[in-house]
């Protein structure tokens, strides 16, 4: 059984990349677990490897007495001093035991256990030194199997496993498919999988682009952020350290190769690449393409940006379901509030603002009410309730409040040079407006890829996606 034990051990040694002295202290554990089983659990046992003759020793010391009781932990003064003539009473004598080699079916099963547990925590050390320090690195692999949503990845050495959350959804991966993943997490101690990895997380964007862009691993042209919804849509902010580079450029690649390349392994993710700016009301600007901008104002201490749009951008601007203003607003870490020129400029009007203020009143019937020429309160005090119930939001109770209130409210007073103001404003360039300067800002249209353009419907978005009619 043992005669063979030295080359085993130096095969799975240089096989499994394992260190010899673990291999040698688990097998000796092993020996000892079963001896024990074999020949009492109370004796005093200790396993040694011999190297020299590749072999496993086993020694049992029991304390010498005149008249032995108890087999297992004394051994008589007569019988130890024929193993050692110069033996005292009261010495711990070691001796050797023979015929290990038949330890009995139970003991070897132990034995066989043991081996297998250290193995397997000598295997998982080797793969968390392995692998410990190329967290946040893209890896290779192919699919192996499925289990409960959760893909099992091969990574050749070891088994990696991609999470049912981690996976971009709607698109599919079958067994013996290649594929690349972000690895995020290297666990030194799992029942399940050491490594974890993600195809959804922001970082795997980046590192893509890392790969198929030379400026980026460069240095030339940092990746300043990223945002992504996994699946559909995805924006990432880019910068040069040289004048002479264009970062967004650099990214899409000649006839868009490289930007393609990215979409293809992200199997169809939509991508846009904006310039970065320092400067919030610049860099929205950039976030927000395709669409046009016409006025940014910033409020730095909420970390909040109105942004006015062209009447027929703001659909444009908010993306299918809110999801371009959505990117944006977390590409840039602020919150984004979109509304289209006529709405600020509503919004600027002291009799839509006196309408506003009535109990009940939302942005979307104040639109209603002004667009019909009920252009403030007081004008709307001076209706009836037939007048007002064949709006649908409207009804006959709800129009008695209304009017009811809108009598009590003052009377708005027009001053003509804040109008004129608000005129000029609407018609000048895209103004950036901070901490209640004015300044001409220049309109930096990001470029995107070639992929169509999604939009939504010609509603008020903020940038959760959600209705912003209300305020």
């Amino acid at each position: 059984m043992l005669s063979d034990l030295k080359r085993i051990i130096d095969q799975i040694s240089r096989d499994r990349g394992f260190d010899k002295t673990l291999l040698i202290e688990a097998i000796e554990e092993a020996v000892q677990s079963a001896a024990r089983k074999k020949f009492g659990s109370r004796r005093d046992i200790e396993v040694r490897y011999n190297e020299e003759y590749g072999e496993v020793e086993v020694f049992q010391f029991r304390i010498v007495v005149e008249e032995a009781e108890d087999e297992q932990t004394e051994i008589g003064l007569e019988q130890a001093k024929r193993l050692d003539p110069e033996v005292q009473l009261g010495d711990e004598l070691g001796e050797k035991m023979e015929n290990i080699t038949d330890l009995g079916r139970i003991a070897a099963q132990s034995a066989k256990q043991v081996i297998i547990h250290r193995m397997k925590d000598a295997e998982k050390e080797v793969i968390y030194d392995m692998f410990k320090d190329r967290i946040g690195e893209v890896v290779s692999g192919i699919v192996q199997r499925f289990e409960r949503g959760n893909m099992v990845v091969n990574l050749g050495r070891t088994d990696a496993i991609l999470p049912k959350d981690q996976q971009i959804p709607k698109r599919s991966f079958k067994q013996g498919d290649r594929i690349r993943a972000y690895l995020k997490e290297v666990r030194q101690t799992s029942r399940d999988s050491q490594l974890v990895l993600s195809r959804t997380c922001d970082e795997f964007l980046a590192k893509l682009f890392q790969m198929e862009v030379p400026e980026i691993s460069e240095g030339i042209v940092r990746v300043m952020g990223v945002s992504r919804e996994p699946g559909f849509r995805a924006k990432i902010a880019v910068s040069s350290s040289e004048s002479d580079v264009d970062p967004v450029g650099a990214c899409v690649g000649m006839k868009g190769s490289r930007v393609q390349n990215v979409v293809q392994e992200l199997q169809g993710e939509r991508i846009d690449i904006v310039t970065w700016s320092p400067d919030p009301a610049k860099y929205v600007y950039n976030a927000l393409a395709p669409a046009h901008v016409s006025m940014v104002r910033a409020d730095e201490e909420a970390n909040s940006l109105l942004v006015v749009v062209p009447n027929d951008q703001l659909s444009l601007a908010i993306g299918r379901q809110g999801q371009n203003v959505r990117l944006a607003s977390k590409l840039i870490g602020w919150r984004i509030d979109v509304k289209s020129e006529q709405r600020y400029a509503n919004l600027s009007d002291p009799g839509y603002n006196s309408l506003l203020k009535l109990q009940g009143m939302d942005e979307a019937l104040a639109d209603q009410l002004f667009a019909k020429g009920i252009t403030s309160a007081e004008q709307l005090g001076a209706r009836s309730v037939e007048e007002l119930v064949v709006f649908r939001a409207i009804d006959e109770k709800f129009a008695l409040a209304l009017i009811a209130e809108a009598k009590t409210a003052p009377a708005v007073e027009v001053v003509e040079d804040e109008k004129e103001d608000e005129k000029t404003a609407q018609e000048s360039p895209a103004a950036e407006v901070v901490a209640g300067k004015e300044t001409v800002a220049e309109n930096e249209t990001a470029e995107t890829d070639d992929s169509e353009v999604e939009t939504g419907d010609d509603s008020g978005f903020n940038a959760e996606g959600e209705d912003s009619r209300n305020g």
